[in-house]
Protein backbone atom coordinates (compact mmCIF):
# COMPACT_ATOMS: atom_id res chain seq x y z
CA UNK A 1 0.00 0.00 0.00
CA UNK A 2 1.31 3.21 -1.02
CA UNK A 3 2.38 5.85 1.45
CA UNK A 4 -0.85 8.66 1.78
CA UNK A 5 0.83 11.91 1.51
CA UNK A 6 -0.09 14.16 4.21
CA UNK A 7 -2.18 17.06 4.27
CA UNK A 8 -1.13 20.79 3.49
CA UNK A 9 -0.79 22.89 6.62
CA UNK A 10 -3.01 24.94 5.68
CA UNK A 11 -5.87 22.55 4.94
CA UNK A 12 -4.71 20.16 7.71
CA UNK A 13 -7.82 21.09 9.98
CA UNK A 14 -10.34 22.70 8.36
CA UNK A 15 -12.87 22.67 4.88
CA UNK A 16 -11.74 23.03 1.83
CA UNK A 17 -12.84 22.94 -1.98
CA UNK A 18 -11.45 20.48 -4.37
CA UNK A 19 -9.98 23.42 -6.70
CA UNK A 20 -8.05 25.10 -3.40
CA UNK A 21 -6.91 21.57 -2.95
CA UNK A 22 -5.77 21.30 -6.20
CA UNK A 23 -3.70 24.54 -5.70
CA UNK A 24 -2.22 23.22 -2.89
CA UNK A 25 -1.04 20.30 -4.72
CA UNK A 26 -3.17 17.22 -3.88
CA UNK A 27 -4.40 15.09 -6.61
CA UNK A 28 -7.49 13.36 -7.04
CA UNK A 29 -7.12 10.55 -5.53
CA UNK A 30 -5.67 12.04 -2.50
CA UNK A 31 -8.73 13.97 -2.15
CA UNK A 32 -10.84 10.37 -2.52
CA UNK A 33 -9.09 9.05 0.71
CA UNK A 34 -10.54 8.17 3.60
CA UNK A 35 -9.27 10.22 5.90
CA UNK A 36 -11.49 12.98 3.86
CA UNK A 37 -15.16 13.46 4.93
CA UNK A 38 -17.42 14.81 2.41
CA UNK A 39 -20.05 16.96 3.38
CA UNK A 40 -21.23 18.16 -0.09
CA UNK A 41 -20.20 17.65 -3.70
CA UNK A 42 -16.59 19.29 -4.06
CA UNK A 43 -16.14 20.18 -0.64
CA UNK A 44 -13.99 18.15 1.69
CA UNK A 45 -13.39 18.29 5.79
CA UNK A 46 -10.26 16.01 7.09
CA UNK A 47 -11.68 13.86 10.10
CA UNK A 48 -11.12 14.66 13.26
CA UNK A 49 -10.96 18.70 12.01
CA UNK A 50 -11.78 21.08 15.06
CA UNK A 51 -12.91 24.48 12.88
CA UNK A 52 -14.65 27.43 13.29
CA UNK A 53 -17.68 27.63 12.15
CA UNK A 54 -16.61 30.25 9.61
CA UNK A 55 -13.96 27.44 8.29
CA UNK A 56 -16.76 25.32 7.76
CA UNK A 57 -19.10 27.41 5.81
CA UNK A 58 -16.71 29.23 4.01
CA UNK A 59 -16.20 26.54 0.85
CA UNK A 60 -19.89 26.87 0.35
CA UNK A 61 -19.27 30.54 -1.09
CA UNK A 62 -16.32 29.40 -3.12
CA UNK A 63 -17.30 26.65 -5.71
CA UNK A 64 -17.63 29.00 -8.61
CA UNK A 65 -21.24 30.69 -8.40
CA UNK A 66 -22.64 33.26 -6.35
CA UNK A 67 -23.58 32.42 -3.17
CA UNK A 68 -24.30 34.09 0.33
CA UNK A 69 -24.19 33.25 3.61
CA UNK A 70 -28.08 33.73 4.88
CA UNK A 71 -30.41 33.17 7.38
CA UNK A 72 -29.55 31.39 10.39
CA UNK A 73 -26.03 30.37 9.24
CA UNK A 74 -25.71 34.26 8.60
CA UNK A 75 -26.88 35.00 12.25
CA UNK A 76 -24.46 32.48 13.75
CA UNK A 77 -21.48 34.17 11.66
CA UNK A 78 -22.89 37.71 12.77
CA UNK A 79 -23.19 36.45 16.15
CA UNK A 80 -26.68 37.37 16.43
CA UNK A 81 -28.78 35.09 19.19
CA UNK A 82 -31.00 32.39 18.53
CA UNK A 83 -32.55 29.15 20.01
CA UNK A 84 -30.05 26.17 20.42
CA UNK A 85 -31.72 23.96 18.08
CA UNK A 86 -30.96 26.53 15.42
CA UNK A 87 -27.51 27.45 16.57
CA UNK A 88 -26.54 23.63 16.22
CA UNK A 89 -28.45 23.10 13.30
CA UNK A 90 -26.04 21.21 10.13
CA UNK A 91 -27.47 22.35 7.24
CA UNK A 92 -25.62 25.67 5.52
CA UNK A 93 -28.26 28.20 4.21
CA UNK A 94 -27.36 29.65 0.60
CA UNK A 95 -28.92 32.51 -1.15
CA UNK A 96 -28.58 33.23 -4.44
CA UNK A 97 -29.59 36.01 -6.74
CA UNK A 98 -32.96 36.16 -8.25
CA UNK A 99 -32.78 35.06 -11.80
CA UNK A 100 -30.45 32.49 -10.88
CA UNK A 101 -31.07 28.49 -9.65
CA UNK A 102 -31.83 27.53 -6.21
CA UNK A 103 -28.72 25.77 -4.59
CA UNK A 104 -29.53 21.94 -4.44
CA UNK A 105 -27.11 20.12 -2.62
CA UNK A 106 -26.51 17.50 0.15
CA UNK A 107 -25.87 19.50 3.51
CA UNK A 108 -27.77 22.86 2.06
CA UNK A 109 -30.63 24.61 2.09
CA UNK A 110 -31.13 26.93 -0.70
CA UNK A 111 -32.90 30.14 -1.58
CA UNK A 112 -33.22 32.53 -4.16
CA UNK A 113 -33.88 36.19 -3.25
CA UNK A 114 -33.47 40.01 -5.03
CA UNK A 115 -30.82 41.25 -2.48
CA UNK A 116 -29.42 44.08 -3.20
CA UNK A 117 -25.93 45.33 -2.70
CA UNK A 118 -26.66 47.11 0.57
CA UNK A 119 -28.19 44.02 1.97
CA UNK A 120 -24.85 41.92 1.36
CA UNK A 121 -21.49 42.06 2.89
CA UNK A 122 -18.39 40.14 4.18
CA UNK A 123 -17.25 38.48 7.44
CA UNK A 124 -13.75 37.74 7.43
CA UNK A 125 -13.77 37.69 3.61
CA UNK A 126 -17.21 35.44 3.62
CA UNK A 127 -20.05 36.70 1.62
CA UNK A 128 -23.14 37.07 3.75
CA UNK A 129 -26.47 38.95 4.19
CA UNK A 130 -26.21 41.62 6.36
CA UNK A 131 -27.94 41.75 10.30
CA UNK A 132 -30.39 43.58 9.17
CA UNK A 133 -31.23 40.97 5.80
CA UNK A 134 -30.51 38.53 8.02
CA UNK A 135 -33.36 39.38 10.78
CA UNK A 136 -35.40 39.82 8.02
CA UNK A 137 -34.87 36.40 6.78
CA UNK A 138 -34.71 35.20 10.35
CA UNK A 139 -38.67 36.40 11.12
CA UNK A 140 -40.04 33.59 8.64
CA UNK A 141 -38.23 30.75 11.44
CA UNK A 142 -38.29 32.25 14.48
CA UNK A 143 -40.89 33.04 17.21
CA UNK A 144 -41.76 36.62 17.71
CA UNK A 145 -40.43 36.42 21.36
CA UNK A 146 -37.21 35.02 19.54
CA UNK A 147 -37.10 37.73 16.72
CA UNK A 148 -37.39 40.14 19.28
CA UNK A 149 -34.52 38.94 21.25
CA UNK A 150 -32.20 39.19 17.63
CA UNK A 151 -33.41 42.63 17.31
CA UNK A 152 -32.56 43.82 20.98
CA UNK A 153 -29.09 42.59 20.00
CA UNK A 154 -29.02 43.76 16.66
CA UNK A 155 -29.41 47.46 18.16
CA UNK A 156 -28.32 47.35 21.87
CA UNK A 157 -26.04 50.44 22.71
CA UNK A 158 -24.97 51.73 26.10
CA UNK A 159 -22.68 54.15 27.92
CA UNK A 160 -21.79 52.65 31.36
CA UNK A 161 -19.45 54.15 33.84
CA UNK A 162 -17.92 50.79 34.62
CA UNK A 163 -17.35 49.23 31.10
CA UNK A 164 -16.69 50.64 27.57
CA UNK A 165 -19.04 51.94 25.60
CA UNK A 166 -21.34 49.38 23.67
CA UNK A 167 -22.05 50.26 19.33
CA UNK A 168 -25.61 49.14 17.88
CA UNK A 169 -24.86 46.55 15.17
CA UNK A 170 -27.79 48.33 13.34
CA UNK A 171 -29.34 51.27 14.85
CA UNK A 172 -32.76 51.06 15.81
CA UNK A 173 -33.95 53.54 13.46
CA UNK A 174 -31.90 51.92 10.64
CA UNK A 175 -34.03 48.70 11.33
CA UNK A 176 -36.89 49.96 11.45
CA UNK A 177 -36.52 51.66 8.55
CA UNK A 178 -35.43 49.00 6.78
CA UNK A 179 -38.23 46.63 7.53
CA UNK A 180 -40.84 49.51 6.54
CA UNK A 181 -39.23 49.46 3.45
CA UNK A 182 -40.04 45.92 2.62
CA UNK A 183 -43.10 44.54 1.17
CA UNK A 184 -44.53 41.09 0.15
CA UNK A 185 -41.66 39.02 1.81
CA UNK A 186 -42.27 36.04 4.02
CA UNK A 187 -42.65 36.38 7.93
CA UNK A 188 -42.58 40.27 7.11
CA UNK A 189 -45.76 40.76 9.99
CA UNK A 190 -43.37 38.70 12.69
CA UNK A 191 -40.65 40.90 11.48
CA UNK A 192 -42.92 44.26 11.84
CA UNK A 193 -44.20 43.05 15.41
CA UNK A 194 -40.85 42.98 16.67
CA UNK A 195 -39.74 46.66 15.40
CA UNK A 196 -42.78 47.77 17.87
CA UNK A 197 -41.42 45.16 20.18
CA UNK A 198 -37.54 45.67 20.23
CA UNK A 199 -35.59 47.88 22.68
CA UNK A 200 -32.12 49.72 22.97
CA UNK A 201 -30.33 48.25 25.90
CA UNK A 202 -30.87 45.09 26.24
CA UNK A 203 -28.18 42.45 26.83
CA UNK A 204 -29.12 39.47 26.56
CA UNK A 205 -31.77 36.72 25.24
CA UNK A 206 -33.34 35.96 29.13
CA UNK A 207 -33.33 40.28 29.66
CA UNK A 208 -35.48 40.42 26.55
CA UNK A 209 -37.88 37.53 28.21
CA UNK A 210 -37.96 38.90 31.30
CA UNK A 211 -39.40 42.25 29.95
CA UNK A 212 -42.10 40.56 27.10
CA UNK A 213 -43.83 38.73 29.77
CA UNK A 214 -44.23 41.82 32.26
CA UNK A 215 -45.49 43.18 29.59
CA UNK A 216 -47.83 40.04 28.42
CA UNK A 217 -48.87 39.96 32.41
CA UNK A 218 -50.04 43.64 31.99
CA UNK A 219 -47.69 45.05 34.66
CA UNK A 220 -47.09 48.71 34.07
CA UNK A 221 -44.19 49.43 31.41
CA UNK A 222 -40.75 48.65 32.80
CA UNK A 223 -38.26 50.33 30.70
CA UNK A 224 -34.51 49.65 29.67
CA UNK A 225 -31.52 51.56 29.38
CA UNK A 226 -33.14 53.88 32.67
CA UNK A 227 -30.36 55.62 35.13
CA UNK A 228 -30.96 55.50 38.80
CA UNK A 229 -28.77 58.57 40.07
CA UNK A 230 -27.28 59.06 43.49
CA UNK A 231 -25.14 61.67 45.03
CA UNK A 232 -22.42 63.61 43.35
CA UNK A 233 -19.48 61.36 42.75
CA UNK A 234 -21.67 57.93 43.49
CA UNK A 235 -21.97 55.34 41.03
CA UNK A 236 -25.12 55.83 38.72
CA UNK A 237 -27.56 52.62 38.90
CA UNK A 238 -28.63 51.01 35.44
CA UNK A 239 -30.40 48.18 35.96
CA UNK A 240 -31.60 46.05 33.18
CA UNK A 241 -35.40 46.79 33.50
CA UNK A 242 -37.31 49.41 35.99
CA UNK A 243 -40.62 51.00 36.79
CA UNK A 244 -39.74 54.66 37.25
CA UNK A 245 -43.56 55.27 38.48
CA UNK A 246 -43.43 52.70 41.23
CA UNK A 247 -39.77 52.50 41.80
CA UNK A 248 -39.34 49.24 40.93
CA UNK A 249 -36.68 47.71 39.23
CA UNK A 250 -35.53 44.10 37.73
CA UNK A 251 -32.33 42.53 37.38
CA UNK A 252 -31.46 39.06 35.20
CA UNK A 253 -28.58 37.14 36.92
CA UNK A 254 -27.44 34.55 34.57
CA UNK A 255 -23.83 32.66 34.48
CA UNK A 256 -22.14 35.80 34.08
CA UNK A 257 -23.05 36.89 37.84
CA UNK A 258 -21.07 34.08 39.69
CA UNK A 259 -17.62 34.75 39.91
CA UNK A 260 -16.52 36.53 43.05
CA UNK A 261 -15.73 40.09 41.21
CA UNK A 262 -19.39 39.90 39.63
CA UNK A 263 -20.95 38.96 43.09
CA UNK A 264 -18.93 42.06 44.71
CA UNK A 265 -20.22 44.54 41.78
CA UNK A 266 -23.83 43.02 42.24
CA UNK A 267 -23.74 43.30 46.27
CA UNK A 268 -22.75 47.31 45.75
CA UNK A 269 -24.97 47.84 43.32
CA UNK A 270 -27.93 46.53 45.17
CA UNK A 271 -27.04 48.56 48.30
CA UNK A 272 -26.93 51.58 45.93
CA UNK A 273 -30.47 50.87 44.62
CA UNK A 274 -32.16 50.16 47.70
CA UNK A 275 -30.10 53.29 49.61
CA UNK A 276 -31.75 55.26 47.02
CA UNK A 277 -35.50 54.02 47.54
CA UNK A 278 -35.61 51.17 44.62
CA UNK A 279 -37.02 48.12 45.58
CA UNK A 280 -35.26 45.44 43.07
CA UNK A 281 -36.59 42.14 42.00
CA UNK A 282 -33.67 39.35 41.04
CA UNK A 283 -34.47 36.91 38.44
CA UNK A 284 -32.61 33.70 38.47
CA UNK A 285 -32.33 31.02 35.54
CA UNK A 286 -34.52 28.53 37.92
CA UNK A 287 -37.19 31.30 38.34
CA UNK A 288 -37.45 31.66 34.67
CA UNK A 289 -38.06 27.66 34.76
CA UNK A 290 -40.63 27.86 36.91
CA UNK A 291 -42.87 30.12 34.15
CA UNK A 292 -44.02 33.36 33.38
CA UNK A 293 -46.60 33.39 36.15
CA UNK A 294 -44.25 32.89 39.06
CA UNK A 295 -42.21 35.55 37.64
CA UNK A 296 -44.85 38.36 36.72
CA UNK A 297 -46.13 37.28 40.44
CA UNK A 298 -42.98 37.93 41.95
CA UNK A 299 -42.97 41.65 40.02
CA UNK A 300 -46.38 41.85 40.96
CA UNK A 301 -45.88 41.81 44.85
CA UNK A 302 -43.05 43.94 44.45
CA UNK A 303 -45.13 47.06 42.55
CA UNK A 304 -47.94 46.08 45.29
CA UNK A 305 -45.55 46.76 47.96
CA UNK A 306 -44.28 50.32 46.62
CA UNK A 307 -47.96 51.94 45.75
CA UNK A 308 -48.94 49.73 42.79
CA UNK A 309 -53.05 49.51 42.98
CA UNK A 310 -54.38 47.10 39.65
CA UNK A 311 -57.76 47.92 40.71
Amino acid sequence: MGHRPELPPHLAMRSFTRSEGARGGLTISRMRAKDLYVPSREIRVPLGAQQSYRDRVRPYTELGVENYISHTSAAILHGIPMPYVHEQARSVHLTRPAGTMIPRRKGVTGHKRALSPEECTLVDGIPVTTPARTLLDLSAILTLGELVAAADHLICEHDRDFEAPKIAIVTAAGLRAYIASKRFIRGLGNAQAAMELMRVGVDSPPETRLRLLLQRAGLPEFTTNHRIPGAPGERTVLPDLACEEFRVCGEYEGEVHLTPEKQLFDRNRDMRTAARGWLQVKVFKKDMQRGDAWVAGMFREALREHGWNPG
